[in-house]
């Protein structure tokens, strides 16, 4: 064991919502050899008890603290050093203490102590599950592989909804895509959709990139909120993931139209010639995107919308289901038009059209 190999002794955190703990009773002696297992020392909360035992041999050395005294959860207790008179580094209990695990998060205590030792940020860790030793382990086991190449065919579906629901048909339709699983914040990891398996929430995403997975689909409709879809885009990206854009066999597409990443094309839908769909796109089932249409970025056109020929709609807008929008006329950024409304005429940014109406009135 060299000098560089000192393994610290880190004070657990026994109970989530307690992160100081007493030193009830101390087993050991500074300068005293420890093999694998000797015990160390017993520690107590007001609500449990457990004993420290070394995880490797060394002798005993920087002992920081006398029973009855309370320690923070982190902190260190002492060195299992090489030799006798190693030294143990300058700082102080209070400086070398390590950050507790983040308030509501529930870890195990041999769980913090890997984490702790092996400095891995514990944001990184997945919320709304139990996160036991195994987990960090195979998260440290993750970020240590090498980046594995890329699998043409591995895509993931970014969101557990009635949207995602449908991308999963979609994808599964198409054949040939590998779905390695679905990405939520919201779903506790390891439930399934249409039995596809939950990996946990956008914290996975460059674990996933690590083994090979480059591609996503995002399920997060956004036709509340749009900015909760573009933000999925957003984050994606970060971790280096590609959107493609999927087509269902039952829509059809024109040779002559183009569609940016990203864009969804659901059963029944027709892009026409030379249209033009932007990124992020949602071509709902049975819409109608007719001949030189310019459909602007993140724009959703609900079942059964139909664009007349040379139509050009904004960034964003929220196409209802039933609408008809009539030849050449310009849709504004962000616009609103409700189901079964017809737009005769041009629609300014950010414009409201109530459901069942006809704009202009």
């Amino acid at each position: 064991m060299s000098e560089t190999k000192a393994i610290p002794v880190l004070i657990p955190l026994l109970n989530p919502n307690e992160p100081e703990t007493a030193l009830a009773a101390l087993h050991v002696q500074p300068g005293q050899h420890v093999s694998p297992g000797d015990l160390l020392c017993t520690l107590e909360t007001t609500k449990s008890a457990a004993d420290l035992h070394a995880e490797g041999a060394g002798y005993i050395a920087g002992l920081q603290a006398a029973p009855g005294e309370s320690l923070r959860s982190g902190e260190v207790l002492c060195y299992l050093a090489p030799s006798p008179d190693w030294q143990p580094p300058a700082p102080t209990r209070a400086e070398s203490a390590v950050p507790a695990a983040p308030e509501g998060m529930r870890i195990t205590q041999p769980a913090l102590l890997l984490a702790q030792r092996h400095s891995l940020n514990l944001n990184s860790l997945p919320s709304g599950v139990l996160v036991t030793e195994k987990l960090v382990q195979e998260l440290l086991t993750q970020q240590a592989e090498p980046e594995s190449p890329l699998d043409p065919a591995a895509i993931i579906v970014y969101g557990g909804g009635g949207h995602g629901k449908t991308l999963i048909d979609l994808l599964r339709t198409l054949g040939g895509e590998d779905i390695r699983g679905v990405v939520d914040d919201g779903i506790p990891r390891g439930e399934r959709i249409l039995g596809v398996p939950v990996l946990g929430g956008a914290k996975i995403l460059p674990f996933l990139r690590k083994q090979g997975v480059g591609r996503a689909v995002n399920a997060v409709g956004g036709i509340g909120n749009l900015a909760i879809r573009i933000k999925v885009f957003q984050t994606l990206k970060q971790a280096g993931f590609t959107c493609p854009a999927v087509v269902h066999p039952c829509a059809w597409v024109e040779p002559s139209a183009s569609l940016a990443e990203g864009v969804q094309v659901f059963p029944h839908a027709y892009v026409g010639s030379a249209a033009q769909v932007g990124f992020g796109v949602i071509v709902n089932t049975g819409a109608i995107v007719s001949h030189d249409c310019v459909i602007g970025d993140y724009t959703n056109l609900s079942p059964g919308a139909i664009l007349a020929g040379e139509v050009q709609v904004g960034e964003g807008a929220l196409i209802g289901m039933g609408v008809t929008v009539n030849l050449r006329v310009r849709i504004g950024r962000g616009a609103r038009i409700g189901n079964g409304a017809t737009i005769k005429a041009d629609l300014p940014e950010g414009g409201v059209v109530r459901a069942g109406t006809i704009w202009p009135a």
